[in-house]
């Protein structure tokens, strides 16, 4: 599934899936920690390079954050800040967007942007320095009074919109497909020609200041306004103090996700104060002063009024459900992909039948599974024509 997802952008488990299949590891090892391999999920970062790229060590290490599933975790997690920082008093805490894109980290010298490179492996990345400069909204040359060596990393993303447009595209064109704009964004930004990643309408957003030569700053807020007048495109935030805040907060940006330009999936938490987060530190793989709330997949029950086949241009045939409308993630979802027939048999989808509906990635309507104590009598299996 690593491989699927970081190396071939093109994974086959949802984010769901692959979440609760990383979290049962991490149960096991916990429980049976003499079980615990060298190569387990539970000591990488991202995954090995891929191939036909240059490589550029990362000067800091890009770590992932920790995945918390519930608002009882960041509770823990606020308090385990508090305790290991020995105070009882408030502490300004930032929650974020979590934008699910292709992490990366820019470097400019005298000004101007000179390398670029995604996590990889966490300490180091592909040379993806030709395709970042394709992407407009990347500063190419910073105003005369910026630092002589600056460092920022960020997030690219391909915006619901465009990810819309190009799988449109492809599928009249009987090409293949994206599964989310997560993948579309990173295989976009893994092309040898710079010309299609140009061609692919990318996005930015820098949600952190790794270095800035000769400037010190107390706060993470106060990096984001400095990369902000620099030119950066710079993520939204909010500063937060309270237990409730942080909690109300996280609720509001899952309430308004469905009008973001971007995919999310999450909510990022973060420690405020710069010095505070030098004393947490950082484990192998993730920072203690950060967590990621995952959201879960909404999911919504209909029913399969009929099966429709499109055709692409080269004769491709992709099987769609036609549902019941139902409202899920903010729209109203009227059909879902069945992928292919494999995908069909797999399931035992027939017409007729109630289905449990979700947006992968929150974007493209999916089957997750067959409600067969509901079905018809007479339904028949389906095959394609």
């Amino acid at each position: 599934a690593d491989i699927a997802y970081y190396q071939n952008d093109n994974p086959y488990l949802t984010d769901a899936e692959y979440d609760s299949l990383k979290k049962r590891n991490e149960e096991i090892e916990a429980r049976f920690p003499e079980l615990i391999r060298e190569d387990s999920p539970s000591k990488k970062i991202g995954a090995p390079l891929k191939s036909g790229f240059g490589k550029i060590p990362h000067r800091f290490p890009m770590l992932s954050l920790g995945d918390v599933f519930s608002l009882e975790e960041v509770d823990d997690f606020v308090l385990s800040v508090k305790r290991f920082l020995n105070t009882a008093d408030s502490i300004d805490f930032m929650a974020e967007p979590k934008i699910d894109g292709l992490s990366f980290s820019a470097r400019y010298e005298n000004g101007r942007f000179v390398q670029g490179a995604p996590r990889g492996d966490g300490t180091t990345g592909e040379d993806i320095t030709a395709n970042l400069r394709t992407i407009r909204l990347l500063p190419q040359e910073l105003p005369a009074d910026a630092p002589r060596i600056l460092e920022v990393r960020g997030e690219v993303y391909m915006a619901k919109a465009d990810f819309f447009a190009l799988n449109q595209k492809y599928e009249a064109e009987g090409k293949k497909t994206f599964a989310n704009p997560r993948n579309a964004a990173a295989g976009s930004l893994r092309q040898l020609d710079p010309k299609i990643a140009a061609q692919r309408q990318l996005d930015i957003a820098v949600f952190n200041l790794q270095l800035a030569q000769g400037r010190s700053f107390t706060t993470h807020t106060e990096t984001l306004d400095y990369l902000r007048s620099q030119h950066f495109k710079v993520i939204p935030y909010c500063l937060l103090r309270t237990h409730a805040d942080i909690m109300a907060e996280i609720d509001r940006l899952n309430d308004t996700r469905m009008e973001r330009p971007f995919d999310m999936d999450g909510a990022v938490v973060k420690l405020n104060d710069l010095a505070d987060r030098e004393t947490l530190g950082s484990t192998a793989k993730f920072p203690r002063w950060a967590i990621a709330y995952k959201y879960p997949p909404e999911r919504k029950t209909s029913r399969i009024l009929d099966i429709v086949v499109q055709v692409g241009r080269t004769g491709v045939l992709t099987p769609k459900a036609q549902l019941e409308p139902v409202r899920l993630a903010g729209t109203t979802v009227t059909f879902a992909t069945l992928h292919n027939q494999d995908y069909i048999t797999q399931k035992d989808i027939r017409i007729g039948d109630t289905v449990v509906v979700q947006k992968a990635g929150e974007i493209i309507p999916e089957i997750v599974e067959v409600a067969p104590e509901h079905r018809p009598a007479g339904a028949v299996p389906y095959y394609l024509p």
